[in-house]
């Protein structure tokens, strides 16, 4: 049985994307590890049916994390026989390289994004010459790559003559859950609560929305959206949920009125996403407002299952939300397209794509 390693940087609580993969390999046949950090905060861990391991580290955040935690990980991997080595986003892809040029495993390279065009890198020259110098010398090193959209693979084709197949990251095709969450209409936003999401903005635009507005997760820019909340007399419209369980959330998204998946426009990585919010929406047959980028305006050409916007100023948002909430025929011809959509667009479709990628390893 091929051992697998998969590295993440966040603390394994979360991450459904990962979920999803190490459970279509272990279902393969493979014997899967996924590697993370612990963290204070950490909490206890469900069951899955691959191995988990967080490795303890001093830091938490700043470069003196990522220094630590990628030593931390290369002498994990040193220690232990590993097959395939499956590096998630380039802050975890040299120890990969490192201990697989040594012990002759193979490198799978994931692009959850474009790492160097985040938002929070592209405009710090520094730290964006410091990552591209690692994308560079990485990405033509790996034995195979996937990524989440055209765009992005388009893009690593174009720079390192690379192929990287599409793994997109959508949503497990299942029954509803029993208790959508269904008191009240409410606009939903699901996802990291940071900078680049719209938040700041669509709390501006929820002055001229009559409807409530439920924020699932947690992240940097909470205290100042609390703030905000307040400043603009806001609070009894808005509700900060805090993080949810991945099942609990599903009960959040079934039983919302409209979703939401927001991005400024700052830096490639946003422009070119497709986020997995954007498929559970979809599969609970709820409308939203997506933004007018490639990947989303590609899907609605052919599957119109969202209104989409040009960017993220607030009364850009606010109309769409209204045009939604007032035109009902619009809203019912969404709501029926995302609950066809989702037959074609799905994780069982997009497994078939990730197992023949590690099938090819062996050939």
């Amino acid at each position: 049985m091929k051992k697998i390693a998969s590295l993440v940087t966040n603390d394994l609580h979360q991450d459904q994307r990962m979920n999803r993969i190490c459970t279509a390999l272990v279902n393969d046949g493979y014997d899967v590890t996924l590697i993370g950090r612990k963290r204070k905060s950490s909490g206890t861990l469900d069951s899955k049916p691959f191995h988990r391991k967080r490795l303890n580290c001093w830091f938490e955040r700043s470069v003196l994390f990522y220094a630590e935690y990628n030593i931390r990980l290369f002498f994990h991997l040193l220690f232990n026989s590993y097959d395939i080595i499956n590096a998630n986003d380039l802050d975890t892809i040299l120890p990969a390289i490192w201990v697989a040029k040594m012990k002759g495993s193979k490198v799978v390279y994931d692009a959850h994004e474009y790492f160097t065009e985040q938002e929070e890198i592209v405009n710090r020259p520094a730290l964006k010459s410091f990552w591209k110098k690692i994308e560079r010398f990485s990405i033509p090193k790996v034995d195979a790559a996937i990524t989440v959209s055209q765009g992005y693979a388009d893009l690593f084709l174009k720079e390192y003559h690379t192929k990287f197949n599409i793994v997109r990251n959508a949503t497990i095709l299942s029954s509803p859950p029993e208790n959508c969450i269904t008191n009240e209409k409410y606009i939903l936003y699901q996802g990291a609560v940071n900078y680049g999401r719209g938040l700041e903005e669509l709390l501006m635009a929820m002055q001229k929305v009559d409807s409530k507005l439920y924020i699932c997760g947690d992240g940097d820019v909470l205290p100042t959206l609390n703030q905000l909340a307040q400043n603009l007399d806001i609070e009894d419209k808005i509700h900060f949920v805090g993080f949810v369980q991945p099942e609990k959330l599903r009960e959040y998204t079934c039983g919302a009125t409209i979703g939401l998946t927001l991005f400024a426009k700052g830096g490639l990585s946003h422009w070119h996403s497709l986020a997995n919010r954007f498929f559970d929406y979809m599969h609970s047959g709820v409308p939203q407002i997506a933004m007018n980028y490639p990947e989303y305006a590609s899907f609605n050409e052919k599957d119109e299952v969202a209104v989409l916007i040009e960017n993220i100023e607030p009364d850009n948002i606010s109309t769409a939300i209204n045009q939604l909430l007032s035109d009902h025929e619009l809203y019912q011809r969404l709501s029926k397209n995302a609950r066809t959509a989702r037959e074609h667009a799905n994780w069982q479709a997009q497994e078939k794509v990730l197992l023949k990628v590690y099938s090819g390893l062996e050939e």
